[in-house]
């Protein structure tokens, strides 16, 4: 089951299966390491719900649900380290 980035819950994570239509926003995403079948966590979320932090590669990120509602993500059906 796909579904967007900002819609991880805090401590989940996900295998990324696709960054998005062809954007400059996507393709910094690419750049910073948003790339299909890479693993990633939620790790923080403000108090306001936005943005959120995400753990991809090693990096900690921070992004707006805007801009995390373009990265399509595949759940983790294993528990997050």
């Amino acid at each position: 089951m796909e579904l967007p980035l900002s819609e991880l819950a805090l401590g989940e994570c996900a295998y990324i299966s696709r960054a998005g239509e062809q954007t400059d926003m996507s393709r910094r995403l690419t750049q910073l390491g948003f790339l299909p079948g890479t693993r990633v966590k939620c790790e923080l979320i403000a108090p306001a719900g936005d943005p959120a932090a995400y753990r991809v590669r090693g990096a900690l990120i921070a992004l707006r649900a805007g801009d995390a509602g373009s990265v399509m993500v595949v759940p983790d059906s294993e528990v997050c380290q």
